[in-house]
């Protein structure tokens, strides 16, 4: 091949996915506004219940001194546990549904698969029932949420491209 074609061949492999629309989200009309620092953050026993920073749900605060699996749980997860997940950076997606929302934790999954990945290979987000949460969804990062009562993939994919920027412990990989 002309060294010319040579030097089009990336081009011309960039072509489809321009085609197909793979674009950036546009963020411009989301507030995922960080809140204010805990007042500590320290590991607390996992069976205490005194964990998080007053918010509901809680994106920072006192926490378990273990982290959850990265993956989707059917039933609710300690809260002290997945905020150690957040210090690590890694996403948590909520849902309360009461009388089940299979389309919701099927999106809620889908977008998980979009989260960053740790250095073994495992995504870093976890989905999980919690019914402690105001609105029907909430995607949460360390001192960052977005809540709702329908999933924005959109806005979802907003506070990934956070992922990481204000973790005390940005990008810590997360057990399978």
């Amino acid at each position: 091949m002309p060294p010319l074609h040579r030097a089009a061949l990336p081009c011309l492999l960039l072509l489809p996915l321009l085609a197909c629309g793979i674009t950036e989200p546009d963020c411009s009309s989301y507030e995922l506004p960080l809140s204010p620092p805990p007042a500590s953050a320290r590991h607390l026993t996992c069976t205490s219940t005194a964990c998080g920073d007053g918010l509901n749900p809680p994106t920072s605060g006192d926490h378990c001194s273990s982290t959850l699996s990265c993956k989707t749980y059917d039933t609710e997860q300690n809260r002290c546990v997945w905020l150690h997940n957040l210090e690590h950076g890694h996403a948590v997606f909520l849902y309360n549904c009461p009388e089940g929302c299979p389309d919701v934790v099927a999106t809620l999954d889908s977008l998980r698969q979009e989260a960053s990945r740790g250095g073994n290979g495992v995504l870093r987000a976890v989905v999980a029932p919690d019914s402690r949460i105001p609105n029907r969804v909430a995607a949460l990062l360390w001192r960052r949420s977005w809540v709702s009562d329908t999933v924005d993939p959109t806005a979802v994919r907003c506070l990934l491209k956070l992922q990481d920027v204000d973790a005390p412990e940005p990008e810590l990989s997360c057990s399978p």
